[in-house]
């Protein structure tokens, strides 16, 4: 078995529905992240063997294996072979446990592992022909799930006995630490500058550009101003300040076997210790990481005293407050630098913006290992171990 290393990584800034991303499109977006790790790498892009990415919303721009076009639209070697996948959340997560799992068995050398959504441009369900329950079948077995997400959300957090105010302070939390983390510059390793058209209010091309370097969904926030919003669904807990906010962005993984990143005189900068998906109960939905991590820690003998970082997607805030008590962990561990409550989760990136944020802070701190777990639609749950070399 060969063993896989990431020697490059990097992200888009994380861009707010109809704000500065919203003018480009998933395969630009995408094809930017690709040739940046590249770039960083300075290899030739016909090193790569294939590239592999998430997408949820597989509709529209982002149908046809958008990992596909996003590569054809760089102009880089046309015989590079790409494949899109769907985990939900944790598509792009996925893609990268497949990019290093054909490394180990010799299967490629050198594999692009990526992400991607426009969730201004192809809004989340635009695939949903049916609507709601059109995969179930007369005899469905499990308790009726969810709705939606945020019916899940809500059973959690009743589950777990969460009070509106205690979900409003992780809200706050999540977005005080994403501002410490800007302001001490914790994000200008990972991110990748890129170029935007400027749209107008009916969010038509202007003609001029500009460009974007920071995350917009950062906002002041109070526990009085959370206080004062209103429910995603009547009765229920959450706002629009202890959710996850709908996105733009892409991330990517430049991954090689050990032995090719030696042979271009690459740096080994991390491995991939271990990796889980799973299923979790239908009826909560969101319950992935509890399960994903219950595993992983099993598979790998490990525990989470041996983590230094714990990022746990911010879906919502009952999933990460439900995770957090369910495994005892360590509150100074977890989403150090906010989450995508204060970020933003453009759904079939986020998988590999956490890797790469993860990456990049083992680096900052001088930490060892890292574990990304998130939550996706379908009740899966997605975990990985990361080891800094």
């Amino acid at each position: 078995m060969l063993e896989p290393v990431i020697v490059a990584a990097a992200r888009t800034p994380i861009g707010r529905r109809g704000g500065a991303l919203a003018g480009l499109k998933a395969v630009e977006l995408l094809r930017h992240v690709q040739a940046e790790v590249i770039r960083r790498a300075g290899i030739d892009p016909g090193e790569v063997d294939q590239v592999i990415g998430g997408c949820v919303t597989q509709a529209g721009e982002q149908s046809l294996n958008v990992t596909r076009n996003a590569w054809l639209n760089s102009g880089m070697d046309h015989e590079v072979g790409a494949t899109t996948v769907d985990t939900s959340c944790g598509s792009a997560q996925q893609a990268n446990h497949l990019a290093a799992a054909l490394i180990a068995v010799g299967a490629a050398d050198c594999v692009i592992a990526c992400g991607v959504e426009s969730m201004s441009r192809v809004p989340i369900g635009v695939n949903l022909y049916n609507g709601p329950g059109h995969y179930k079948t007369r005899d469905y077995p499990w308790d009726d799930p969810p709705h939606s997400q945020f019916g899940g959300a809500e059973r959690i957090a009743s589950r777990e006995g969460f009070t509106r105010a205690e979900l409003d302070a992780y809200g706050v939390r999540s977005q005080r630490l994403a501002a410490r983390a800007w302001e001490r510059g914790a994000f200008a390793g990972e991110v990748a500058p890129l170029t935007a058209p400027v749209l107008d209010e009916e969010g038509k091309p202007t003609g001029r550009e500009r460009l974007v370097d920071r995350d917009e969904g950062l906002r002041e926030t109070t526990p009085e101003g959370l206080a004062g919003l209103r429910p995603n669904v009547a009765g229920g807990l959450h706002t629009a300040g202890t959710t996850s906010q709908v996105s733009d962005g892409a991330a990517a993984v430049l991954w090689m076997s050990g032995e090719r990143a030696r042979a271009l005189g690459l740096r080994s900068r991390a491995r991939l210790a271990h990796q889980v998906v799973t299923g979790a109960d239908p009826y909560f939905l969101l319950d992935g990481p509890i399960v994903a991590t219950r595993k992983i820690l099993k598979r790998s003998g490990m525990s989470l005293s041996d983590i230094d970082l714990y990022e746990v997607n911010e879906a919502f805030a009952a999933v990460v407050l439900a995770w957090r008590a369910a495994h005892d962990a360590d509150e100074d561990r977890l989403n150090v630098n906010g989450g995508a409550i204060s970020l933003g989760h453009p759904l079939g990136a986020t998988g590999a913006r956490l890797l790469v944020s993860a990456l990049h802070e083992l680096e900052r701190t001088d930490g060892e290992f890292a574990l990304v777990t998130m939550c996706c639609g379908g009740s899966l749950g997605t975990a990985s171990i990361l080891q800094r070399l």
